[in-house]
């Protein structure tokens, strides 16, 4: 079985593509899974195939990647509109970082929306590789209605539900016909000596001798070919997909090329796993391609056994048929495999590095319809996010609760409804509360005596304290100048832990950084006093302290790396600023052409409108990932705002 990835942004007709190669030879066996990627088996040229269609979309684009890592070749979908060509940037970007060959197709070319030679201009701005054009469009008036072949120098008219039909070129397309295949020459003359040379002797080599060295080259990855057509009406699906027959390299390219990436044996590369979903009473649901001989249930594979081998179209127990490399099944049971992975018979090797998801965006709190929910959303939170990578799970601070980090509110949507339809698990989502703590602005002294008598042995400490703010950064520090014995040096320590606690709430309702405590004299008793007597008094002592240092609100401040493509990189300046943040600077991004990465200093809470207007300005395409960097103060109505809303939560709880 050969198998090759569709993807590309949404609305550019993949699943129609699909559709259509799949039916060119018989009817197709179809299956889906609940994160969107359709499986599709067909027959052509008396081969079995396997079609993998990526849903579009950036935050689906985790799914577009582990494809590739189970795939010959691809079939890049594209926009016939210039000004659309930016939408392919991030697939293009990770068809690159993969190693993957590509066929890269213009869909809709019944709509006349722009110049060809536009349109693959705009596209090459974001390719590393040369995208060579293999066919021009044939027009009669505004309309398309033909292609012609650059290499066999054959010309077909399209006819609405039938094959096209072959006809002469047409005298108007002759010149742009000529232009063009002299273009193709070329570029695959810099690909093989022997036609460089026919070109400089002036000599027309023959079409057979052009599509050899077309298809070496596909296969070494080396060009983006680019064909065209509508797949709506069936318009350019027969040449692509005799494309793919016959210039898509084989499956053992592809095992040299995943052990190569991987630091895999080539040898005992078994399989790869590429997606995994949770169906109900069935749970995981693994698919694999098979790189090699003798895998069935009960062989070990990824370190342990594996569990029933199932027909990814309908689900059914296959144990008779055992997968042939290259083929795709579904496995149950195999809970063991990471998805994705590269599988040996007894090891699960971590996929490549560039399967690495774009870092998620948007985080949100899930609160379960009932209590008795919480334990189970925890623990189902966890298989999901195995499952799917572009899922990150952790719980907030303070409260505990489960905290997700998903690529966008799509994602989100489609994860609670998971969570609903499959694990019955209603949720509710909130956006999470920025980690803000507090300071001092001005020291103090002070003189706390804790005495307490109750019937037995009492308790005595007294303490003056020096209380002072700290450099930012620096935390909390601890001293001591008592002289004379005033204070035992075995209670010293317990005067530092009361302090400590002290720290855990400050007046604001925060906890305390960048606070430095001297603890300057003292009494103690040789009877009533005590460590606790000691951490009770400089606990008391520091808060009463606090209290009258002047508290400040601090943000946290996070140091952003901003990924977008260059023609968006005009408006990141304006929108960093409006969110009270600041540009560190930018480059060029030096792994994906046409791309830029912005570094910016931005407040906490501004991070989820970051994500936001990243959104809405460049079209879904932006991403950024963040680390904290350190905090800052935090004044007027915005300061008291945080500090009331804050108390009146913790006056709910």
């Amino acid at each position: 079985m050969r198998c090759f990835t569709v993807l590309g942004p949404s609305q550019t007709g993949k699943s129609t593509i699909v559709e259509k190669l799949g039916s060119l030879e018989g009817a197709p066996r179809k299956s889906n899974s609940p994160y969107g990627l359709n499986l599709t088996e067909f027959s052509f040229g008396n081969e079995a195939w396997c079609a993998l269609d990526a849903p579009g979309g950036n935050e689906a684009l985790v799914h577009a990647q582990h494809a590739l890592l189970a795939s010959d070749a691809c079939i890049l979908c594209v926009s016939p509109a210039p000004d659309e060509a930016v939408l392919a940037a991030p697939y293009l970007r990770v068809i690159e970082a993969s190693g993957t060959p590509c066929i890269l197709f213009v869909n809709r070319m019944d709509e006349p929306r722009g110049r060809l030679r536009d349109v693959i201009a705009a596209l090459q701005d974001y390719a590393g590789h040369t995208l060579l054009l293999r066919q021009i469009p044939i027009r009669e008036d505004d309309r398309i209605v033909g292609s012609c072949d650059l290499i066999s120098e054959r010309a077909w008219r399209y006819r609405e539900g039938q094959t096209s039909a072959l006809i002469a070129i047409p005298e108007s397309a002759a010149e742009r016909e000529s232009e063009a295949r002299t273009e193709l020459l070329e570029h695959l003359s810099e690909f093989d000596d022997w036609l460089l040379e026919e070109l400089i002797e002036d000599r027309e080599p023959q079409s057979d001798a052009l599509y050899a060295i077309s298809s070496r080259v596909l296969k070494e990855n080396r060009i983006i070919p680019v064909l065209i057509g509508a797949a709506s009406h069936g318009n350019g699906m027969m040449r692509l997909m005799k494309a793919l027959r016959h210039e898509a390299p084989p499956i053992d390219m592809l095992r040299k090329r995943l052990a190569s990436a991987g630091t895999v044996d080539e040898g005992k590369l078994t399989a790869v796993s590429f997606h995994a979903y949770h169906r109900q009473n069935v749970g995981k649901t693994v698919l694999v391609r098979a790189l090699g001989e003798g895998l069935r249930q009960g062989v070990s594979l990824g370190g342990a056994s594996l569990g029933a081998v199932q027909d990814p179209a309908n689900g059914r127990s296959n144990s008779v048929v055992l997968p042939a490399p290259g083929e795709v099944f579904a496995t149950v049971k195999s809970d063991h495999l990471p998805v994705p992975s590269l599988l040996t018979s007894d090891a699960a090797v971590a996929a490549p590095e560039w399967t690495e998801p774009p870092t998620p965006m948007l985080e949100r709190i899930l609160v379960p319809g009932s209590e008795r929910d919480e334990n189970k959303l925890s623990e189902t939170l966890a298989k999901l996010s195995e499952a799917d990578r572009g899922l990150k799970v952790r719980q907030e601070e303070g409260t505990g609760a489960q905290l997700v980090c998903a690529q966008g509110p799509v994602h989100l949507r489609d994860l609670c409804r998971t969570l609903s339809d499959v694990f019955h698990i209603a949720v509710t989502d909130r956006t999470p509360s920025p980690i803000y703590r507090e300071t001092i602005s001005k020291p103090s002294e002070v003189h706390y005596r804790h005495r307490k008598q109750t019937g037995g042995a009492g308790q005595f400490a007294d303490v003056k304290l020096s209380i002072h703010p700290n450099g930012r950064g620096q935390g909390f520090t601890f001293g001591e100048t008592v002289k004379g014995g005033v204070v035992p040096r075995n209670y010293i320590p317990a005067v530092e832990a009361g302090a400590r606690e002290a720290m855990d709430k400050g007046p604001l309702g925060f906890q305390v950084i960048d606070v430095g405590v001297t603890l300057t004299d003292g009494q103690h008793h040789t009877v009533d006093s005590s460590e606790y007597a000691f951490r009770t008094a400089a606990k008391m002592g520091v808060r009463q302290a606090l209290s009258e240092g002047s508290a400040v609100l601090m943000q946290p401040v996070f140091r952003s790396e901003i990924h977008i493509p260059s023609v968006y990189s005009g408006n990141l300046v304006q929108i960093v600023s409006a969110l009270k943040g600041q540009v560190l600077g930018f480059d060029r991004d030096e792994t994906a052409k046409g791309w830029d990465i912005f570094r910016a200093l931005v407040p906490g809470g501004a991070l989820d409108e970051l994500a936001r207007a990243l959104r809405s300005a460049t079209q879904g395409i932006g991403y950024f990932s963040k680390t904290f960097d350190h905090f800052e103060e935090l004044y007027g109505k915005e300061a008291d705002a945080i500090v009331k809303t804050h108390g009146m939560q913790r006056a709910e709880h």
